[in-house]
């Protein structure tokens, strides 16, 4: 009897840290972009030589000093986020003087990178509608609804970001069919709260394997060559309709546009989440310090009488 309700004490305090856990979504380590022309991608290749050269390089021009432009590449291409990017490039303008107009370019990848990367994306890349249109598709294996309400609340006009749909398979939603949360409209909170009020604990773990999951199909979408290669049906993603309009050079832009606003409120958040673990660490960390003392003071006292 004790060991069953050890169980069920275990099985509510997964489900409630769940339903508290507001932006858990797993950092993606690389972003596979496989738009035509390879428009915003940031693969390395490697030459006939065995030379490996990477799509974000600085112009010679720029920063003269060869040691010095290597440094400045590694540091701009791990940039975590796009704060640290816009620390790395005004001090770039500070030493070395206004960025030449290739330089903006190759930055704006950067910038996409860090957004699909703290976004959880993992894969981008168009798919052929059969009308002569193609929708830009970006898989993002470990969203969930929550994080999506989670982060539209927190945009300026509390709504999803215009021209950004969410799709999520129906078991992802917990649904009979998929659900789609359309770009620029309010989402519908009562319809997803009762939904998650309901359903049993197997549910809940059936939820927990598919995150498992989902950390698996990040892990291999750089050995992806081609969407087709994907049933992106399956996965949660965003869906940019018919972006195969947007002329070709210009897409860059559009992505970073609509995946920006939702990158920044997920770094804000995490760096919130990262303070206040730093606060309660130092609270913990001065209580066992008051803790230890307090029973030195005691066993001295116990020595004098």
């Amino acid at each position: 009897a004790t060991k069953v309700g050890f169980d069920l004490y275990m099985r509510m305090l997964k489900k409630s840290m769940r339903q508290l856990r507001g932006l858990d979504l797993p950092m993606v380590p690389r972003t596979n972009v496989l738009l035509p022309g390879s428009e915003g991608s940031l693969e390395i290749s490697e030459g006939e030589d065995g030379r490996v050269t990477h799509a974000f390089k600085i112009p010679k021009k720029f920063i003269t000093d060869d040691e010095e432009r290597y440094q400045q590449e590694g540091k701009a291409r791990l940039a975590e986020n796009t704060s640290q990017l816009v620390d790395i490039t005004n001090g770039w303008k500070d030493d070395y003087g206004p960025l030449p107009v290739s330089l903006q370019r190759k930055l704006k990848t950067l910038h996409l990178h860090a957004c699909t990367r703290t976004l959880g994306i993992d894969l981008v890349g168009f798919i052929d509608n059969e009308d002569g249109t193609s929708d830009c598709v970006l898989r993002m294996p470990g969203l969930r609804p929550r994080h999506w309400i989670n982060i539209s609340q927190s945009l300026p006009k509390k709504v999803p970001t215009k021209g950004l749909d969410a799709v999520f398979p129906a078991r992802f939603a917990r649904a009979e069919d998929d659900v789609i949360m359309k770009g620029g409209q309010p989402i519908d909170l009562e319809a997803f709260n009762s939904q998650s009020s309901e359903g049993d604990e197997e549910e809940w773990d059936a939820l927990d394997e598919e995150e498992v999951e989902a950390m698996k199909e990040i892990s291999s979408a750089i050995f992806v060559k081609s969407l087709d290669e994907v049933d992106m049906k399956e996965y949660p993603r965003f869906v940019i309709r018919k972006m195969s309009k947007v002329k070709k050079g210009s897409r860059v832009d559009m992505l970073l546009k609509l995946l920006l606003p939702a990158s920044k409120v997920v770094y804000q958040k995490q760096m919130a989440d990262k303070e206040k673990a730093r606060v309660a660490a130092e609270l913990r960390e001065k209580r066992e310090t008051m803790r230890k003392q307090k029973k030195e003071q005691e066993a001295m006292a116990a020595r004098r009488f």
